[in-house]
């Protein structure tokens, strides 16, 4: 029997890093919403599903000027988030029925096929994983004073990023064990964390791709324009040989 998948792709967040008074995953990106290139990327892949998640204020906007203006047909449901990631997940995974989720922050706008078909074929192997890359500082742990305590081994860390994919059902358990203890959740930064939090259960990290960026501020915004005008010129060159 073939098994299923459903993307929740989170557009929810209210962008306060970036200072503007359009959410980042709405500002326009070589002449779309940054939202459409993440959609766009779920829409050709091999995944059943989609489910947007927005802002309660956002729903009509993602409605007619994204999921109808281009033509999204994956997309089955645009539900209301929370006020933070964790409680628009939850909201997303209450639509989810098929064997698999991947969950996806609408503002990274570089996730490959390649990237979201791995993130498939390892979720049905092992349950659950997360997309990530070696970092490539050195990462300094401090105390309270901003002091250096310790300086960890950068061949063990990992920047992670999104998708990160799970096994539908043991990922809301997980997210119902850990939002009914509500304290717990406030030390949530991904729902890797949410699965480790609730059974212990270890999560596999597999590659990504650096330029798998999270579009958080202006700067990101610059980096972003640069990556697509680079796309587009090696296109242009391509097509003159």
């Amino acid at each position: 029997m073939k098994q299923e998948y459903t993307a929740i792709i989170l557009a929810a967040g209210k962008g306060s890093r970036m200072r503007t008074d359009c959410p980042k995953q709405f500002l326009e990106l070589a002449g779309k919403p940054v939202i459409c290139y993440s959609l766009e990327a779920f829409e050709k892949s091999p995944v059943d599903h989609i489910i947007l998640v927005s802002g309660e204020d956002s729903l009509e906007y993602c409605r007619t000027e994204i999921v109808d203006k281009y033509g999204f047909r994956k997309i089955k449901n645009i539900v209301a988030g929370g006020q933070e990631r964790y409680d628009s997940v939850w909201a997303g995974l209450q639509y989810v029925k098929s064997d698999y989720v991947l969950i996806h922050d609408g503002a990274r706008p570089f996730v490959t096929q390649e990237i979201i078909q791995r993130t498939m074929s390892e979720a049905a192997k092992t349950g659950s994983c997360v997309v990530g890359m070696p970092v490539k500082d050195t990462i300094k742990v401090t105390d309270q004073e901003n002091y250096a305590v310790r300086t960890p081994d950068r061949k063990c860390l990992w920047q992670v990023q999104t998708p990160q994919a799970f096994a539908t059902e043991k990922i809301r358990a997980a997210y119902a064990a850990v939002l009914g203890a509500r304290h717990a959740a406030d030390v949530i930064t991904d729902d890797a964390m949410i699965l480790e939090h609730a059974t212990g259960e270890k999560v596999k990290l597999i590659q990504g791709s650096y330029r798998n960026i999270k579009i958080t501020t202006k700067e990101d915004l610059l980096i972003a324009s640069a990556f697509i005008e680079n796309s587009c010129q090696k296109s242009v060159d391509i097509n003159r040989k």
